[in-house]
Order: structure tokens, then sequence, then C-alpha cells
């Protein structure tokens, strides 16, 4: 199934409990897909029992429907700091913020772009790429997330560091 049949099936219902649908990410694969569900609450933040609802009410619409082939793990989550923009309704919102965005199709040689959205005119999305205006069809779009302004959230640049760089450990090698 398509991501675009996914998001007709779970929009109404998210929509129904109150809360925004955000979009999804669907990762197909031959032993376990993976659904993730990024949803949203207006007005306040995502709690965990908004997930499990919404969870609980996807599983039930998902087995009547039964639109996966295969075995899949389904993953209800709040968009988080670094939000994913999956629409050009989310691209507009978020006007003058900084963006990571890969583009299917190389636009001047490149697929990955860094920027701030500057506008959004009908089906394209303009960024200020390093002081240049790029302009990226929103179908050309694979992913978007946006970059946290940790200052502004008041996450030192030491704090960031010490958590994208935790210890790391490996488990026991087996011969």
């Amino acid at each position: 199934m398509t991501n675009e049949k996914l998001n007709e099936l779970l929009q109404p219902l998210v929509t129904d409990l109150g809360l925004e649908f955000v979009g999804i990410e669907f990762s197909p694969s031959r032993g376990s897909s993976l659904l993730r569900v990024y949803i949203d609450a207006p007005g306040r933040p995502v709690a965990i029992e908004d997930c499990e609802r919404v969870s609980r009410e996807i599983s039930a619409l998902m087995d009547v429907n039964d639109p996966i082939e295969g075995r899949y793990t389904l993953e209800v989550s709040s968009p988080g700091i670094d939000r994913p923009l999956f629409t050009l309704e989310h691209f507009k919102r978020f006007i003058g913020s900084t963006v990571k965005l890969n583009a299917a199709l190389p636009i001047d040689g490149r697929h990955r772009f860094h920027g701030a959205i500057k506008d959004v005119q009908e089906d394209r999305i303009h960024l200020d790429q390093d002081g240049r205006d790029v302009v990226i069809n929103h179908a050309n779009v694979v992913k978007a997330k946006l970059v946290p302004d940790y200052a502004a959230l008041g996450i030192s640049a030491a704090s960031k560091k010490k958590e994208d760089t935790g210890p790391r450990t490996r488990g026991p090698k087996h011969k």
C-alpha cells in the first residue's frame, strides 16, 4: 500500500480523536515493515496516553482493513523538536525555520539541503541555501525535518554535544 493510501486511511481516525495527523513514515521490509505515525496535540504537548489511544485505534482499523502485507511494527509518536515536514502546509507553517531536506532528484548536483524556508509558492519550496535561493518542487522531497534552534530552546551546545556523543557500547563478541 502506498503512503498516500495509508494517509487517507489514518488521517480521519487521528482527527476524530481530536489530534493532528502530522504524517507517516512507512518502511516496507521482507521480515517486518515499520509504520511510524506522527501525531500532535494542538495547544499542548503530546502525552503518552495520546500515543497509546491512537495506537489502539489504528491497530483495530488496520486489523479490519489489512492494508499492509505481512508483519509490521506500528509506532505512534509526537513529531518532536526535529519535526518532520510532510505537506506544503507544514512548510508554510514553518517559514523562517531551518530545515534539512533530501531531494529524490538532484538540484544543481545536490540531493541534500540545509537552510531556512524562505517561501512556499504553489508546489515549490524556496530555501536559503548558503545565501542562495534554491527552489525545490514538493514532489521531489524525500524527507524533510526541522533543525531545532537549541539556543532558543534553552539547550546549550555543550549539553547537545554530550547528548549526541554519549557513550556507545558494543555487546560481547561471540565466536
